[in-house]
């Protein structure tokens, strides 16, 4: 894998590297996340791996992504048309910062800086998340920032709203539920999206696709908005009933928080 005046070529610095670290590190599987215009060159670099008979090259796996597109067209180095990440957070920070003070009003947030940076965050990633890695998307800054639709920021805002219910009831419901007295639809549908969390995660781990992940996310937080319209939590029929709409609005809190920690997402306790 030498060039005639026997200088190495790329795959033969890949072959090189992906020794070293399965001979460093042992991992179980080598992942690399790279762009689909090299699927060609991974093809070769583990059919060589596999030619040497090395057993562990059946594990190595390319994530291959689809590229990002912006309202303006695509992104071309030779034209001066791509856009730096560190570039992109700021004005994302400043987009999510006027959409907070907008909807403050008068009142502006004391932490208005760590808010902004959070959901101008999680708008950047949950947009690129939410799709499959292999799709190439349009990346739209202004559409991703919203508070309504399939955003980060109306995940966030989910857990957020929550919370403040929480602070409202004086702190999280504490001994037995009755969970038998929830029977609304709207509350049954929410007690089963809850339980297809864990069966989520393990398959967005085992496909690599963060898209079966975030799409659950947004399915929950509007399944809890319908439960939120329909089905009055602070101010239930019923103690019991408060009890466990208390409840299971903590459970769908903790399962937005986590699920948006494992995309890397920020969670906020007041938007």
């Amino acid at each position: 894998m030498l060039r005639s005046d026997g200088t190495s070529v790329y795959v033969t610095q890949d072959i090189g590297t992906t020794l070293l670290k399965q001979r460093d590190y042992d991992p179980d599987q080598q992942i690399w996340v790279v762009g689909d215009e090299q699927i060609y060159h991974f093809q070769v670099l583990f059919a060589i791996l596999k030619a040497l008979g090395y057993p562990w090259a059946d594990r190595l796996v390319h994530m291959a992504y689809g590229m990002v597109n912006l309202p303006s067209g695509k992104m071309k180095s030779r034209e001066g048309t791509v856009v730096d990440a560190d570039d992109l957070v700021t004005e994302m920070e400043a987009l999510a910062r006027a959409a907070t003070l907008e909807r403050a009003g008068e009142e502006v947030p004391a932490d208005l800086d760590e808010r902004a940076r959070a959901i101008g965050l999680a708008a950047l990633k949950f947009m690129l998340l939410k799709v499959s890695p292999r799709t190439t998307i349009l990346f739209d800054p202004q559409a991703s920032i919203t508070f309504e639709g399939d955003t980060g920021p109306y995940v966030l805002y989910a857990c957020a709203r929550i919370s403040s219910v929480l602070r409202k009831a004086g702190n999280s419901p504490a001994g037995a539920v009755d969970w038998s007295v929830l029977g609304a639809p709207e509350e049954r549908s929410l007690a089963l999206r809850c339980a297809l969390f864990p069966e989520t995660v393990q398959k967005a781990a085992a496909e690599l696709d963060t898209a079966v992940l975030a799409g659950y996310l947004l399915d929950l937080a509007k399944d809890f908005s319908r439960f939120w319209r329909s089905c009055p939590v602070l101010s239930a029929p019923t103690p019991a009933e408060r009890q466990a709409r208390l409840a299971l609005s903590v459970l769908v809190r903790d399962i937005l928080q986590d699920g948006l920690s494992t995309l890397t997402i920020q969670t906020l306790e007041s938007m």
